[in-house]
């Protein structure tokens, strides 16, 4: 079968307030335009309705606290529910690849989730891979991040997994939200180099945007040698964005897709809903069904008149260096890297901007030479308003070792005895076993 699939979403009936930019309308003019150029009629595009994720699902990826129920909404499950199924019609050969729609997106909820941040409240792309894991044995993933906001959910999710590749491409932190994605954060101990951040400067046009794939991603992929790919499709690196600083195009957009050849496709961000979603979405499901998308033309002309000034392509030629540097050396080994610790901890502080909601985090990771290990994470949260919350969570990894596994077990035993948390989590993903128990 050489089809593309397609599941399109735009719930009309959410948004975060009247006048923001992740609101109702936000997916109105993509529809009108895919549906106005007859796309759908094409016989290498084939539509799918969406369908609901389960509980399940989002457990394997989070602790959602209280309790699922109040991060979420229908639609949340409807757009980490789609990419699902279209994962079902790629592994059952009715697709080639796919796109996934949707909002609400989710490349911003980490693992822990107090409420909503970056527009985002769960992680559609790591509910997928969790997913195709657990169901069809998927083991090498790759995930390729092409939002302008640096991905630190999934990031965070998969910074100790070493069967996950996740590399951003991004505007630099220091210039846009979550103010995260530098080159510095290359995954835990465990997982070295399999978080791969690619920081671009404000003014990245398609030269630049294609100049890191083809240098950096690329290479660094095709060594990896993943099972599947997926696009983390975030449009707000066009060159109207308003929350953004960048001049990529639709047709940059389209030439990038044509190249990675993702699997899957799921849309993250994008907000210039009339100048860009309308134009880069069709380009992308045009080269994912392997189309002419060379019509594909911003109407108001300036796409180009798109010049990348001599600083940024400096700048820009100076992060490959880094990156192939980097990637020639030969990288220290799991024991260097845990440095004699039986345990890595790491402390981090989050805040969600759009909940107002400060949470202090402690991290554990346990070593293993034999598996990723076990991992633990206590969580407080001080909220604006509302009830603050305290959790311990833990986490036995899909490939733990027997030895992983019954330590996993015994933790969980203590932590249900110690009452020193409001919320207690276990997350048994060998045996999809997950468990919630209050103080």
């Amino acid at each position: 079968m050489h089809k593309t699939g397609i599941i399109f979403f735009p719930a009309f009936d959410l948004a975060i307030s009247p006048t923001h930019p992740e609101r109702e309308e936000r997916l109105l003019y993509t529809r009108d335009q895919i549906f106005e150029e007859g796309i759908l009629d094409h016989p290498q595009i084939v539509e799918y309705t969406p369908r609901l994720a389960e509980e399940k699902d989002i457990q394997r990826v989070h602790f959602c606290v209280p309790d699922i129920a109040a991060q979420t909404t229908t639609a949340h499950f409807i757009s980490a529910g789609s990419a699902l199924k279209l994962a079902d019609a790629l592994m059952t050969g009715e697709i080639k690849n796919g796109f996934s729609l949707v909002r609400p997106p989710g490349h911003h909820a980490l693992r822990v989730v107090h409420g909503n941040r970056g527009f985002c409240n769960i992680n559609n792309e790591a509910i997928l891979v969790e997913y195709l894991r657990q169901r069809y044995k998927i083991k090498k993933i790759v995930i390729v991040d092409t939002d302008v906001h640096h991905g630190d959910g999934t990031q965070d999710i998969f910074y100790h997994d070493p069967d996950v590749l996740f590399i951003s491409l991004h505007q630099d932190g220091r210039t846009l939200y979550p103010r995260t994605g530098f080159v510095n954060e290359t995954g835990g101990p465990g997982a070295y180099l399999k978080t791969i951040n690619i920081p671009l400067p404000p003014g990245t046009t398609d030269e630049g945007f294609l100049k890191v794939w083809r240098e950096i991603i690329k290479p660094i992929l095709d060594d990896f040698a993943p099972e599947l790919i997926i696009n983390s499709a975030g449009q707000d690196n066009h060159f109207t964005d308003p929350l953004a600083n960048m001049l990529v195009s639709s047709q940059g957009y389209a030439q990038l897709t044509k190249e990675l050849k993702p699997d899957l496709a799921v849309l993250e961000g994008g907000y210039a809903i009339e100048t860009a979603l309308p134009y880069v979405n069709l380009g992308i499901l045009l080269a994912l069904a392997n189309l002419n998308y060379s019509f594909v033309v911003e109407p108001e002309g300036q796409a180009e008149k798109l010049k990348q000034a001599k600083s940024v392509s400096q700048y820009i030629d100076e992060i490959i260096i880094y990156w192939q540097k980097k990637m020639s050396e030969i990288p220290p080994s799991k024991e260097e890297l845990f440095a004699g610790k039986k345990v890595y901890t790491t402390n981090k502080h989050h805040y969600y901007d759009t909940d107002n909601i400060r949470e202090q985090q402690q991290e554990s990771v346990f070593y293993c030479p034999d598996c990723p290990g076990l991992y633990q994470v206590i969580s407080q949260s001080r909220r604006g308003y509302g009830r603050d919350y305290s959790l311990k969570g833990i986490s036995i990894p899909l490939y733990a070792c027997p030895q992983c596994e019954e330590k996993g077990a015994s933790l969980w035993h203590k932590a249900q005895k110690e009452k020193l948390y409001d919320l207690y989590y276990l997350q048994d993903k060998k045996n999809d076993l997950y468990i919630q128990e209050s103080k």
